[in-house]
C-alpha cells in the first residue's frame, strides 16, 4: 500500500505544526504551498512543495500555485479501475487528506480603508477549488477546513489506522460545502453593493437592480440593513422615498394580499397595512352615501373610482389601527385614489403602477419623503422562502394555497343559502388571514374587513377583539355619529379619534375631556345603551373567517353578536360538533374549509 499523502494549504496557520507534526508521526507524506510549506519547513518538519509534484512554479505573485492536474488529479480520483489507470499513465499520485482554509474576505471588506482592489486580492481561487474538489470526493478524500477539527481528526485517524471512516469524511465535506457556500455569499454580496444597488447611478450599473440599502432594520440601532434579491432584478422600485425594513415588510405582504384579491374577485383592490398585519383590505365594491360619510370621503369632488372605493373601505375599516399605514394597490393608482391618500396619515405605498398625475400628488405627500414603491405585476416570488431567526435559518414552500370560492363548498349546517355577497365577503376575510400574524379572526362585509384579530394566543381572544373592532365601525353609521357638529378645520386624524372615543363610550376626564369637547359646536349627547343596542341589532349578514378551528363553541356565540351570518373555519377540532350546533341555533351558514393559514 502506497504511503497515504496530505496537500496542506492554509491562510489560517492556527494549529497547523500540531497537525503537521501527527500526520507526520502517523506516516502521512505532506505537499505543501507556499507560506503553509514555508511555515512547516522553518520548524524543522519535512514537506514537499506542491511544485515538485505539479513541476510548474507558482506564478502571477502566489495566484496560481494548486490549480493543476498532478493536484486535482489526486484529489478527484476514485477508487474504480479507470480513474486508477488515468493516474497511473500521467504518472499522478494520489492524495487522501486535503487542509485548506481561505482568504479573509469578510474580514478584509469591513476594513474603513479597505478598496476594491484589496477586496478582489481576496478572493480566493485555489483553495475553494480545493475545498470543492475534496469535498465532492468525500467518499475517500478527507478535507479539513476548519483548525478546530484537527485534533478529532487525527485521532480518528490513529485509532482507525489511516481510515476515518465515512461518517468523519461526511461531516468534514459538509463543514466544506457550507464555508465555500458562506464564502460565496459574502463574495457576491459585496458585488452586489458595487454593480448593482439602487444608490448607483444608472450608468455605473452592470446590470439590473439587485440590492437597495434601507434606513435602518426594524429599530433604529439596527444597522445596517438592505433588501435584495440574488436572482434577476429587485422586482420593486422606489419613485419618491426610501423604504425601512418595516415598509419592506408591510409593502410586500400587503401587495400580495391584495393581487390575490384581484386575481380572485377581478375587482381592484387596496389594502391598509401596521406591523405586518392588514388594518383593513377590501375590493372596490361601490360606496352608498352613507359610506362614504362614514369612510370620510363624501366631500370629494372627484368621482371614486372601484380602486378609491377598495381603498376607502380599507382605510375607513379601523381608522384609528390604519394611522401611519402602509398601503397596497392592485391596480395603477389613479388620481381619486391618489386624492384619498394624499389626506391621510400614511408612511408609504406600493402598486404595479401610477398615473403621472397621481404619481405627483402623491411625490409631495411628507414634504417629498412619503415612500412611493413601483412593483412589477410580472414578479413571481421563489417557491421556497427563507428567514433567520437568532442565527437559525428556517425554510418552507412559500403559501401559495389558492383561496377561491370552491374553499367554501363544505356546509354543515343546516342553513345553507350562501348567495355570491357573502362568498366574496369570505374570500375577502380568508385571504386577508393569509397575511395576517396568527392567531386571527376576520370579519368583512359589504367586500371589505370590518375587524380583524391579529397575534392573539387564544381563538376567542382574535374573535372579540375583530368583533369588537366591528363593533364599533357598525357603531360610525349610527345617524347621531354621521351628524356630529365638528368644528370647521378639525383634523382628519383629530375626528377619527374623537369618533372612537364616542363610540367605544369610554369615560373622559380632566384635560382629555376638554380637548375633546373643543373639537364641537355645542354640546354633544352620548350614545346611550339603549342606543347602541339597538343599533346592533340592524347588522346582519357579516361574513367570518378563521385561520384555524374553532376550539370552542363560544367563538360561534361571539362572532354571532357583530352580525355574523356566515363562518368559514378548517374542520379539525373535538368540538366541532358544538360549533356546528351553535351556528345552527343562531341560523347561520358554516363552512368547513380543509385550509389552515397560519402566518408568521
Amino acid at each position: 500500500m502506497s504511503q497515504p499523502i496530505a496537500l496542506l494549504s492554509v491562510y489560517d496557520k492556527t494549529g497547523l505544526l500540531d497537525l503537521a507534526k501527527g500526520l507526520i508521526n502517523a506516516g502521512v507524506r505532506l505537499l505543501g504551498s507556499g507560506g503553509t510549506a514555508k511555515k512547516i519547513r522553518e520548524a524543522g518538519l519535512a514537506i514537499e512543495d506542491v511544485s515538485d509534484i505539479t513541476k510548474a512554479p507558482e506564478m502571477l505573485g502566489g495566484r496560481v500555485k494548486t490549480l493543476h492536474p498532478a493536484v486535482h488529479g489526486g484529489i478527484l480520483a476514485r477508487d474504480i479501475q479507470t480513474d486508477q489507470d488515468d493516474l497511473k499513465a500521467q504518472s499522478i499520485s494520489p492524495i487522501s487528506i486535503v487542509v485548506c482554509n481561505l482568504y479573509p474576505f469578510t474580514e478584509t471588506i469591513v476594513k474603513p480603508n479597505c478598496t476594491l482592489a484589496d477586496a478582489v486580492e481576496e478572493i480566493d481561487i485555489g483553495g475553494v477549488t480545493l475545498l470543492r474538489a475534496a469535498a465532492k470526493n468525500h467518499a475517500r478524500v478527507s478535507i479539513l477546513s476548519d483548525p478546530s477539527d484537527y485534533q478529532e481528526f487525527l485521532d480518528a485517524w490513529t485509532k482507525g489506522q489511516g481510515d476515518v471512516g465515512q461518517a468523519v469524511r461526511s461531516k468534514l465535506a459538509l463543514k466544506a460545502f457550507e464555508q465555500t457556500a458562506k464564502y460565496d455569499d459574502a463574495i457576491s454580496g459585496y458585488f452586489r453593493e458595487k454593480y448593482a444597488s439602487s444608490e448607483l447611478p444608472e450608468s455605473e450599473r452592470a446590470g439590473p437592480v439587485q440590492r437597495t440599502a434601507l434606513r435602518y432594520g426594524a429599530n433604529p440601532h439596527q444597522k445596517p440593513a438592505q433588501a435584495f434579491v440574488t436572482e434577476g432584478a429587485l422586482p420593486f422600485k422606489a419613485l419618491c422615498g426610501s423604504p425601512g425594513y418595516i415598509n419592506l415588510l408591510d409593502a410586500l405582504n400587503s401587495y400580495a394580499l391584495v393581487k390575490e384579491l384581484q386575481d380572485a374577485l377581478n375587482l381592484p383592490a387596496a389594502a391598509s397595512f401596521k406591523h405586518v398585519s392588514p388594518a383593513g383590505a377590501a375590493v372596490g365594491v361601490e360606496l352608498d352615501e352613507t359610506e362614504k360619510k362614514v369612510y370620510g370621503v363624501d366631500d370629494l369632488k372627484e368621482p371614486l373610482t372601484a380602486l378609491a372605493s377598495a381603498y376607502a373601505r380599507a382605510r375607513g375599516a379601523d381608522r384609528m389601527s390604519s394611522f401611519g399605514d402602509f398601503v397596497a394597490l392592485s391596480a395603477p393608482c389613479d388620481v381619486a385614489t391618489a386624492k384619498i391618500i394624499s389626506r391621510e396619515v400614511s408612511d408609504g405605498i406600493i402598486a404595479p403602477g401610477y398615473s403621472p398625475e397621481a404619481l405627483e400628488i402623491l411625490s409631495k405627500k411628507k414634504g417629498g419623503k412619503y415612500c412611493v414603491l413601483e412593483i412589477d405585476p410580472n414578479y413571481a416570488p421563489p417557491s421556497r422562502e427563507t428567514k433567520q431567526v437568532y442565527g437559525v435559518y428556517l425554510q418552507q414552500n412559500r403559501n401559495d394555497a389558492k383561496i377561491d370560492s370552491n374553499l367554501f363548498q363544505n356546509l354543515v349546517t343546516a342553513n345553507k343559502e350562501l348567495p355570491a355577497a357573502a362568498v366574496t365577503d369570505l374570500i375577502v376575510a380568508t385571504l386577508a388571514l393569509k397575511y395576517t400574524q396568527s392567531n386571527s379572526v376576520a370579519y368583512a362585509f359589504h367586500g371589505s374587513i370590518v375587524g380583524i384579530g391579529a397575534g392573539q394566543q387564544s381563538r376567542i381572544h382574535c374573535t372579540r377583539l375583530a368583533g369588537g373592532k366591528a363593533d364599533l365601525w357598525w357603531l360610525r353609521h349610527h345617524p347621531q355619529v354621521l351628524a356630529l357638529p365638528f368644528k370647521k378645520g378639525v383634523k382628519r386624524a383629530e375626528k377619527a379619534n374623537a369618533i372612537d372615543l364616542y363610540v367605544s363610550g369610554e369615560v373622559l376626564e380632566g384635560s382629555e375631556k376638554e380637548h375633546w369637547e373643543s373639537l364641537f359646536e355645542g354640546t354633544v349627547e352620548p350614545l346611550t345603551d339603549a342606543q347602541k343596542k339597538e343599533w346592533a341589532a340592524k347588522l346582519d349578514g357579516v361574513a367570518c373567517s378563521s385561520d384555524a378551528f374553532f376550539p370552542f363553541p363560544d367563538n360561534v356565540h361571539r362572532a354571532r353578536k357583530s352580525g355574523v351570518k356566515y363562518l368559514a373555519a378548517p374542520s379539525g377540532s373535538v368540538m366541532d360538533a358544538q360549533c356546528i350546533k351553535a351556528a345552527d341555533e343562531h341560523g347561520m351558514v358554516f363552512a368547513h374549509t380543509s385550509l389552515r393559514l397560519f402566518h408568521h
